[in-house]
């Protein structure tokens, strides 16, 4: 939680960092005439990354709930407000590094317009000029024309904008190209984009686009008895992110197997090793380093295309994301420089964050910074399939259900059973070739067939 600099007692939601917007309101810990103290818990909300509770960065007595359970807030919205002249609590304090999460971070998949208008704060648009959802303010504006060029000015130029000032120019359907900003070196805010629509001529929007959306469904009542089951707010997320990385990335997926023989004989020899310091040595621990060592020697693989810019961006650092399924829908939390770890370190952290996935444990540090993906889909019996990239990465590694089958041998001369792994690769195009991907599955592959060389690298 974060206070109003000119009223201490003015608790507000803080930024929640990866850019997101936005949070419902799950529980409410306190009362009107409640005394609290500093670091005492006062609501917990659901982000589309977590669930957490948010502290009280001052003491006192609690003098008015500003929110409701089920409510969606936003960063800067006013939550509570507290009296910090109420005896025997602490005074107030400015909040530390780790009381607020940074909202300098990598872009995110865009969000879902609030379900109700947000009380006006910083950077917030006041009700009465934009009080529709975004959806319906693109409708009412014409499709945006690029800035014009400055003499001598290259094409793809930088746009200096946060994530979230991007995302919500798309959000309505501006060119944020088209925007001047205001800030420093021409940096442009949410006020920068939301003039720019106000001044922007409105037409009728163009047939073309309209052509693109989804009819309306049909009454399905009439063929029987129906029920409409609302989505949580973390499927929201999951269909937004889908759709997001379906419809901006050129994906293609590659199969491949691998002869994962010796890689079991690996698992087996050092499982004790593993359960013995609380994880579990399964062949996803094992497929994170040898992904790291693959990303090390194609670099490409590791990285995120800036399409604003059309530069690619080399990453230096192999954190991970791992596809975890769990009771409220698919999170993928991230483990971090898994090249600087061994096997027995990946499967004890694997386990950690896999278990703390499936009982909302997580918190928001837990889902940042991946590189790229793996998912595992062998333990429900799956082969070959085409995961979806998790956007911003560019490709992501899927694994099914291996499978004993007779392999001829040239040594034997003769049939022998082997353990074989069917691999999916899915890359973005616009990256990646078709053989830069073939090479990328050949390396993993090669390096599974001999696991050894890898098993207990640093």
């Amino acid at each position: 939680m974060t206070t109003n600099a000119s009223d201490p007692g003015a608790i507000l939601l803080p930024d929640l960092g990866e850019d997101i917007d936005e949070a419902d309101v799950l529980q409410i810990y306190v009362s009107v005439g409640d005394v609290v103290v500093i670091e005492q818990p006062l609501i917990e909300i659901e982000t589309e990354k977590a669930t957490l509770d948010l502290p009280s960065p001052v003491g006192g007595a609690v003098t008015a709930v500003h929110v409701s359970n089920g409510q969606t807030i936003r960063p800067g919205d006013l939550v509570l407000s507290i009296d910090p002249s109420a005896p025997n609590v602490p005074v107030a304090h400015e909040p530390s590094a780790t009381e607020s999460v940074q909202n300098e971070q990598s872009p995110a998949p865009p969000t879902a317009a609030p379900e109700a208008p947000p009380a006006p704060g910083r950077n917030e648009m006041p009700p009465e000029d934009f009080d529709d959802p975004p959806e319906e303010l693109a409708a009412r504006l014409p499709s945006a024309a690029p800035a014009p060029l400055l003499d001598g000015e290259p094409e793809g130029r930088p746009v200096f904008a946060s994530p979230s000032a991007r995302r919500f120019a798309r959000e309505i359907g501006v060119d944020i190209r088209a925007v001047g900003g205001s800030g420093p070196g021409g940096r442009i805010d949410l006020d920068d984009i939301k003039r720019h629509a106000r001044e922007t001529p409105r037409e009728a929007p163009q047939a073309a686009h309209s052509a693109l959306a989804p009819g309306p469904l049909p009454d399905f009542s009439e063929f029987g008895a129906i029920e409409r089951v609302p989505m949580s707010r973390l499927r929201r997320t999951i269909k937004r992110n889908m759709a997001l990385s379906w419809h901006e990335v050129p994906h293609v997926t590659l199969h491949h197997t691998a002869d994962v023989t010796e890689l079991e004989q690996v698992r087996h020899d050092y499982r004790d090793r593993a359960e013995e310091l609380g994880g579990r040595l399964t062949i996803t621990a094992i497929l994170l380093k040898i992904a790291a060592a693959a990303l090390q020697a194609h670099p490409h693989v590791n990285s995120s295309l800036d399409a604003e810019t059309d530069e690619l961006i080399l990453k230096r650092y192999y954190h991970l994301g791992v596809a975890v399924d769990t009771p409220r829908g698919l999170v993928v939390p991230v483990i971090r420089d898994v090249d600087r770890k061994n096997i027995i370190e990946l499967s004890v952290e694997l386990t950690d964050i896999s278990e703390r996935a499936r009982s909302g444990d997580l918190e928001l540090q837990d889902f940042r910074g991946s590189s790229f993906t793996v998912t595992n889909l062998g333990g429900l019996g799956t082969g070959h399939f085409t995961p979806i990239i998790h956007h911003p990465n560019t490709a992501i590694l899927g694994m099914g259900r291996a499978e004993r089958r007779p392999v001829w041998s040239e040594a034997l001369n003769d049939w022998e059973p082997r353990s074989i792994l069917p691999l999916s690769f899915t890359f973005d195009h616009r990256v990646i070739d078709g053989a830069d991907g073939a090479r990328f599955m050949t390396w993993i592959a090669d390096v599974i067939r001999q696991p050894l060389v890898l098993a207990l690298g640093g």
